[in-house]
């Protein structure tokens, strides 16, 4: 550059103009800067219903009050064989809860009827700040 050019100064819209797109490159900086360590971004992950669909024919899945990633269903053999279960309503939780069906019970289910009950209660969990969380129940609603 020859020593004899002068600075040009820059109007009050060029230095609005040229902070705004200064601002937005950083964002897209700082946006795809936050990824977990890969370089590609994370698949979105599900989020988890109250009443999934079954997950094979014959299946009857529950609806579940104040659900966290729990998942309650009675599997089709278990209908057709029209005894009491136990079901583990774990899901992605991270704790377990068993929900007692007589087989009335689930003959109820099997044909269709309404059936809610009562899920046993969780043990109660540490906050993290030196005291703890209650233990909860949920209430389990088949059709």
């Amino acid at each position: 550059m020859p020593a004899e050019e002068t600075a040009r100064s820059l109007t009050r819209r060029e230095f609005n103009a040229a902070s705004i797109s200064a601002l937005f490159v950083g964002m897209t900086v700082w946006v795809s800067g936050c990824s977990s360590g890969s370089s590609s971004p994370a698949a979105p992950t599900a989020t988890p219903t109250s009443a999934p669909a079954p997950s094979s024919a014959g299946d009857k899945s529950g609806t579940i009050s104040a659900n966290h990633g729990h998942v309650a269903t009675v599997t089709g053999a278990q209908l057709q064989a029209s005894g009491a279960v136990a079901l583990s309503i774990r899901g992605t939780a991270d704790h377990d809860h068993a929900v007692q069906l007589s087989a009335d019970q689930v003959r109820q289910v099997s044909g269709g009827t309404r059936v809610a009950q009562t899920s046993t209660e969780s043990a109660a969990t540490p906050d993290g700040y030196g005291g703890s969380t209650p233990g909860h129940s949920h209430s389990v609603t088949f059709n």
